[in-house]
């Protein structure tokens, strides 16, 4: 029994959360007040239902008093006539119906009393239900107002988490870009520095020495040549008939 006990405790306990999430509290409240006004209805309808009763009562009295003070005119208009027998029969009927008189304002007496009672429960409920509805009101505005607040704040949790994300992102693309950069930049001085070859006219370092001396004794022949040219080199010192051996 107590397995069974806990297990059902568990499944209701499951059962209240599935309804708690499904539940809209502002359609509940509106429920309830719905519900209220059915009983409201049909407390005012027991009221009138009293009150009807009561009308007819008071209708038979009415009657009932009607037909005893006729049978009280025959008494005496028999007993004007020297009738005393037809007398005695008119104001025995008439002691009947006094009796049932007596019997319908006991009646209307607890009818009356239940129709009061009635009419302030009525007025008691229609003082809550008001004051429910009132209530009910406000709290659905609270709701309303609670739930656009969440919404917010969930929407706030949703950008912060994207914009925390989206920072991140950008700081490995910031540090992608700035490795490229360096990489881009460590390049350019290998290249500028002759560390690094132009692999489009690929030389190993052997042939680049032998390049470097070819191209010095270029410079150094095209230097001479240029020196002879214009007379300041040892050539142009000796002149052209002072030539070793010439005059002797």
């Amino acid at each position: 029994m107590g397995v069974m006990k806990r297990m059902s405790e568990i499944f209701q306990a499951k059962t209240n959360k599935l309804l708690d999430k499904a539940e809209d509290p502002r359609e509940s409240l509106d429920l309830s007040y719905q519900k209220q006004l059915e009983s409201l209805t049909k407390v005012r309808r027991s009221v009138a239902d009293v009150t009807t009763a009561k009308k007819r009562i008071e209708l038979q009295a009415t009657q009932l008093q009607q037909q005893a003070d006729k049978l009280q005119q025959q008494a005496k208009a028999a007993l004007s006539q020297g009738n005393e027998d037809l007398a005695r029969e008119a104001l025995s009927r008439r002691a009947t119906l006094a009796g049932q008189l007596t019997d319908l304002q006991s009646q209307h007496e607890q009818v009356a009393g239940q129709e009061q009672k009635l009419i302030a429960t009525a007025q008691n409920l229609q003082t809550q239900v008001d004051s429910f509805r009132t209530r009910k009101e406000t709290m659905k505005a609270t709701y309303t107002a609670a739930e656009a607040q969440t919404k917010i704040g969930e929407a706030v949790s949703g950008i912060s988490e994207s914009m925390s994300d989206a920072g991140l992102s950008m700081q490995r693309a910031q540090d992608k870009i700035d490795s490229m950069q360096a990489r881009a930049g460590a390049m350019d001085e290998l290249l500028a520095s002759g560390a690094l070859t132009d692999l489009t006219h690929p030389v190993d370092d052997i042939q680049a020495q032998l390049d470097q001396v070819s191209s010095s004794s270029t410079v150094d022949a095209d230097l001479a040549a240029l020196k002879a040219e214009l007379g300041t080199g040892p050539a142009a010192e000796l002149g052209p008939a002072e030539t070793p051996g010439a005059g002797s």
